[in-house]
């Protein structure tokens, strides 16, 4: 091939990647793999269906409900950020709030003392509702730049921003109280299991187990073969994404961004 037309088309690649839109939802991003973390064993318990609109960004199970939150990117006009129960028989969200995709890209939620708490993308601003009958009772501000994955440890919630830190916010003063590093960057979703965070890292198909007492990545999930059978279901599934805990049940679900489907799966911890 001319060298010529091969710089043409890298110069021309190259620009059009400059005038992407800034969405980590849509870029790739280079991570190393691990190689010396202790691999978690799991096995499939169940699989239920998802809706391949859904694109997930956070999910809990609460009162023996499965939450789940959504995000809206531009490029994918059938999505929206929303919100709701989810309906394990059909997949469908039993919507119990919608944001206005225009102004906000809806991010991960949690539900701590009879309160959700969702978080936005790139407003730095997150909503509180009352966890009963889903009525919005206020805002708050956060500093970092952006908003990613949220869960609770049963005191204080726990935000991811897509770095390696981790923020600790006190849910009366609202006001990050702590933060913790640890040595993957991109954490995204988050679920509190038995005393450790585990964190989605974005655009990978593991899911690292964080101690929260110092940061350290103690162990790693590696669910590679359940995000090839849910591509394999569907060409629509994008990356995983999405970890659930039922502390009472020791119920474990996950699933990823339009998958068909979501996963039941047992780990020792």
């Amino acid at each position: 091939m001319n060298k010529y037309f091969i710089l043409i088309l890298a110069s021309c690649l190259l620009l059009s990647c400059n005038n992407d839109e800034k969405n980590p939802e849509t870029q790739t991003i280079n991570i190393p793999e691990p190689t010396d973390i202790p691999a978690i064993e799991y096995s499939v318990v169940s699989s239920f269906p998802h809706d391949t609109t859904s694109y997930t960004q956070g999910l809990l199970i609460h009162d023996k409900k499965v939450f789940e939150s959504t995000g809206s990117p531009s490029n994918l006009k059938q999505t929206k950020s929303v919100f709701g129960i989810l309906d394990m028989t059909t997949g469908k969200i039993n919507v119990k709030a919608e944001l206005d995709k225009d102004t906000y890209f809806g991010e991960g939620i949690c539900i701590l003392k009879n309160k959700l708490y969702q978080l936005t993308w790139l407003n730095q601003t997150g909503f509180i509702y009352d966890a009963k009958t889903f009525k919005k009772i206020g805002d708050f501000k956060f500093t970092n730049k952006e908003g990613w994955g949220l869960t609770t440890d049963g005191t204080n919630l726990i935000m991811s921003d897509g770095t390696d830190k981790l923020s600790y916010i006190d849910p009366l003063t609202l006001k990050i109280v702590k933060t913790i590093t640890t040595s993957y960057n991109n954490l995204n979703e988050l679920e509190f299991i038995r005393g450790y965070i585990y964190a989605n890292i974005y655009q990978k198909n593991f899911i690292v187990k964080i101690d929260p007492s110092n940061g350290n990545v103690t162990g790693i999930l590696d669910l590679s073969s359940l995000v090839y059978k849910a591509q394999l279901k569907s060409k629509k599934a994008e990356v995983l994404n999405g970890i659930a805990f039922d502390s009472i049940s020791n119920k474990i679900l996950v699933t990823g961004k339009l998958w068909p489907v979501v996963y039941q799966i047992n780990f020792a911890n």
